[in-house]
């Protein structure tokens, strides 16, 4: 007999609530995944509990993502998805952000796979990750102005359109 996703996210959620009481803002459960809500003050200590602690052995990060919930607030939320190989057991770890200040400690000191997760989510959405060895764009060019992800961003991009007159010059010299 195995354990259900149920008992496996309690035994998770138990082992983070007695290391810290206020290190889990809410437990979802939802298509037998577990999702832990984490505050983002404790996002690092946590995911450093998961990795380390005996009880649970989270050893491989296998994505990091970011959904905008625009205009809802809190706006931003990031997903990494924990996997324990020994322990075959799942889980993700969320923390909510607001668009005022998308600032969240990174996790490529517990993780090194975070590294290029958290630089493609800085370069697609404009989240800061303190503590990042190396947080620069890695998908679009450095001058690129904006965050093409937001749902805020234009469809089309930020760019000069320009008047007729300037369309009508560079049609009749070619």
């Amino acid at each position: 007999m195995t354990e259900s996703s149920s008992q496996k996210a309690s035994v998770v959620a138990e082992c983070l609530r007695s290391w810290n009481p206020q290190a889990i803002a809410k437990v979802i459960e939802f298509r037998n995944e577990t999702t832990i809500v984490v505050p983002p003050n404790l996002f690092r200590a946590v995911a450093e509990r998961c990795r380390a602690d005996a009880q649970l052995q989270f050893n491989l990060l296998t994505d990091a993502t970011c959904v905008d919930r625009f205009p809802v607030e809190p706006r931003f939320e990031l997903n990494y998805h924990l996997v324990s190989i020994p322990r075959r057991d799942r889980v993700r770890l969320q923390v909510e952000l607001n668009s005022q200040d998308p600032v969240v400690d990174s996790l490529v000191s517990v993780w090194p796979g975070a590294n290029w997760l958290e630089r493609e989510i800085f370069d697609l959405f404009g989240i800061h990750f303190t503590g990042h060895p190396d947080l620069r764009r890695i998908l679009l060019p450095d001058d690129w102005e904006g965050y093409p992800l937001r749902k805020d961003f234009p469809v089309e991009g930020y760019r000069d359109v320009p008047t007729s007159g300037e369309l009508f010059k560079k049609s009749s010299m070619l």
